[in-house]
């Protein structure tokens, strides 16, 4: 009963020294440290940065007109072959 003032708190922590996760968390967010920064902008990157390397490998950029190449390449070729068939 005399201890509810206490800085050493429970599920939400207290001060720095002695508190949860929530409170150690907040102290990284808002302190402005540069390694905590850094640290937060390197995540924040890995969060991006992974997806977008697995989505991309493998694959060429092509500009817009090589798409429009190789689609009527591709419909060409396919109105060729159906010709034969359709005439009797």
């Amino acid at each position: 009963m005399g201890t509810e003032g206490g800085s050493s708190g429970g599920v939400n922590g207290g001060g720095v020294g002695g508190g949860g996760f929530r409170s150690r968390m907040e102290y990284y967010l808002y302190s402005g440290d540069k390694k905590h920064v850094f640290v937060g902008m390197a995540i924040i990157g890995a969060i991006f940065g992974v997806p977008w390397y697995f989505m991309n490998r493998g694959t060429k950029h092509r500009s817009h007109q090589d798409y429009l190449e190789r689609a009527d390449k591709a419909r060409s070729e396919r109105l060729s072959s159906s010709t034969p068939s359709s005439v009797k």
